[in-house]
């Protein structure tokens, strides 16, 4: 009995020693990491409007004060909109995910369909694209942000109930925004996770999500300030300075989970979980989301601006920042020239009037001013006419703005009088546009990482008969069960779409029908490409009103699939020019080509062909 004691508490100073050498170890990074943090919480001030703040010489916000009482210290913010207008372009810039087959195989084929399938599917589910704005919020505003990527053992639908009459989910995807304050990485001078052995996240919680979490009850403090903070508490973000108004909350601790890269002595890696002086978890990592499938962090960045040598990365507010000092101090010296010339400055002889009620009450109208005899009388102060370097300063700072931000006063305010050739106004958006180009690759490439490791967690815990809805391409409702482990993550090339806006797809669409690349031989434009024009244009349901094209083209895609169990029919109300050229589609393609039967399959089409063609000519 006295040796099982001592064994318990040999197994307790462990674990106290364990939850001290991880709360170091937070704090040591945190400290290193203070000053790009407080540069986060500057840029988030001078965003919100708080403009009249710098960081002290030991590293603190502060805010600065008035030079002269009468000082006018107001705000004219340029930041806000120019963040705005990078944030609407990047919303219409949006690459969507894709997933291309890595070969002809059928097994490729078959893989990239069903990894499309799974992230078309998750997507809707988990709202990823609302996930993808905040977190471009973030890096706009900040430099960086995080995306984590976990799976939900209570999400999804429910399939069956426990023993304890308890309900059990299939589980989910979540796909979580991080924000910066949150990360805590062992080195500050590489450029992403691959030269990270080890990452914090740290957070804020209560006591009772602890409990409801890891069923251990923590001693809870109220907590101020912002050592980190996640979606729950984005809207308590301190923009005023110093410790006036920053988030409080009570009954609170942090969070702090060290996730440690896979090494020798720990195959599996680390995950260590610590709160409220507490240990609440010591074991591997448990997503097996690395690329060659081994057990990595779950984590994905997505920078705004990157620097090298740098992990967190730069926003176009850090470079904006002297301009809007620049620019708020000419305008408030520009008012105060005009406040002089408007109110005018009295200059007196000492003792020939009362300067105490000359200062309180002023020059007002019809006031009767009564100085001393013999006395010089006040006189109002020349302070001249305004002077012209306020003006071209005032339109320089203007147009620095444009050219450190990226944002032309083409997407500010509207199209430039001189410009009057839609293929200038092309040029002029091209142009505009292209100076984002780096900020979107940042965001295509946490995408697509973010898929990578979705299907990665699919494949680790989707099961092997997962229920899946999608709609097809036909607007058909299609469920269906698939076996996760049949997913070969390894064999898929992910593709991001064309950074083009919708307006740029319909005018190539527009100049390609003008071109006559559309049109048949005759010239006409056919019903198919009729449909996929109105489609494109956002009348995706217009066709129906007018023709059943688009139902032919969808008997025939599903007599494609029917015709390899047997033969099929023609019907005499088919539209058979389109189900000739849906057929004939299909046998051109390398789905018919990698078809084990496709020799039979070729006998059973050409005669359903024919029987197309010889109903066609008796019409």
């Amino acid at each position: 009995m006295d040796f099982k004691e001592e064994e318990i508490r040999q197994k307790e100073r462990e674990e106290k020693r364990l939850v001290e050498e991880i709360e170091q170890d937070f704090f040591a990074r945190r400290e290193a990491r203070r000053k790009i943090e407080n540069g986060w919480v500057l840029n988030l001030n001078f965003f919100s409007g708080n403009q009249y703040c710098d960081v002290s010489p030991i590293g603190e916000v502060i805010e600065e004060d008035k030079r002269f009482y009468w000082q006018s210290r107001r705000v004219f913010n340029h930041i806000a909109p120019t963040v705005d207008s990078r944030i609407a372009k990047l919303e219409k810039m949006k690459p969507e995910l894709k997933v291309r087959a890595f070969s002809d195989e059928d097994g490729d084929v078959n893989a990239a369909k069903l990894a499309t399938g799974i992230l078309k599917y998750v997507q809707e589910r988990i709202r990823l694209q609302d996930a993808i704005s905040r977190a471009t919020m973030w890096s706009e505003t900040c430099g960086s942000v995080f995306y984590k990527v976990l799976w939900d053992e209570k999400g999804g639908r429910q399939v069956a109930v426990d023993e304890q009459n308890q309900p059990v989910y299939e589980g989910e995807v979540q796909v979580a925004v991080v924000s910066p304050f949150e990360i805590f990485p062992d080195r500050l001078d590489v450029e992403d996770f691959d030269g990270v052995q080890s990452v914090i996240h740290a957070q804020v919680v209560s006591t009772a999500y602890v409990f409801e979490r890891f069923n251990k009850a923590v001693q809870g403090e109220e907590i101020t300030g912002m050592c980190g903070y996640s979606e729950p508490s984005a809207g308590r973000l301190p923009h005023d300075m110093g410790k006036k108004n920053v988030a409080k909350m009570e009954d609170s601790v942090i969070l702090i989970e060290r996730y440690t890269r896979p090494n020798s002595e720990f195959p599996d890696g680390k995950l260590e979980i610590v709160a409220g002086g507490a240990l609440l978890y010591a074991g591997p990592l448990p997503y097996k989301n690395g690329d060659r499938g081994e057990r990595s962090f779950p984590f994905v960045k997505q920078d705004s601006m990157r620097l090298p040598g740098a992990f967190f990365a730069s926003s176009v507010i850090d470079r904006l920042i002297p301009l809007q000092r620049a620019y708020n101090a000419v305008r408030n010296r520009k008012h105060e020239f005009l406040n002089r010339a408007t109110m005018g400055v009295l200059t007196v002889e000492d003792g020939s009037v009362d300067t105490d009620e000359l200062s309180e009450e002023g020059l007002l109208p019809g006031k009767v001013l009564v100085y001393r005899q013999g006395g010089k009388a006040p006189e109002m102060l020349d302070c001249g006419n305004i002077p012209n370097e306020f003006k071209d300063e005032e339109a320089w700072l203007e147009k620095e703005f444009s050219q450190i931000s990226g944002v032309s006063e083409l997407s500010e305010h509207s199209t430039p009088a001189r410009v009057t050739s839609a293929t200038g106004l092309q040029l002029l958006l091209s142009q505009d546009e292209s100076r984002l180009s780096a900020t979107l690759v940042c965001i295509e490439r946490a995408l697509k990482e973010i898929g990578r490791q979705i299907l990665r967690l699919y494949r680790q815990f989707a099961g092997s008969a997962r229920l899946m809805t999608l709609t097809g391409e036909n607007k058909k409702t299609q469920v269906y069960y698939f076996n996760a482990a049949k997913l070969s993550v390894n064999d898929i090339q992910f593709e991001s779409n064309d950074a083009a806006t919708p307006e740029e797809k319909r005018e190539t669409l527009l100049r390609l029908y003008q071109a006559g690349l559309l049109t048949d031989k005759d010239g006409n434009l056919t019903q198919e490409n009729k449909n996929r024009i109105l489609a494109a244009f956002g009348y995706g349901s217009y066709e129906n009103a007018k023709d059943i094209s688009s139902l032919h083209i969808a008997k025939a895609s599903e007599e494609n699939i029917e015709m390899a169990d047997g033969e099929i029919e023609v019907d005499s109300y088919d539209d058979h020019e389109l189900h000739i050229g849906e057929h004939v589609r299909y046998l051109l393609s390398s789905e018919f080509k990698n078809n084990k039967k496709n020799s039979t399959l070729k006998g059973r089409f050409e005669a359903h062909i024919a029987q197309h063609k010889k109903m066609k000519n008796m019409e």
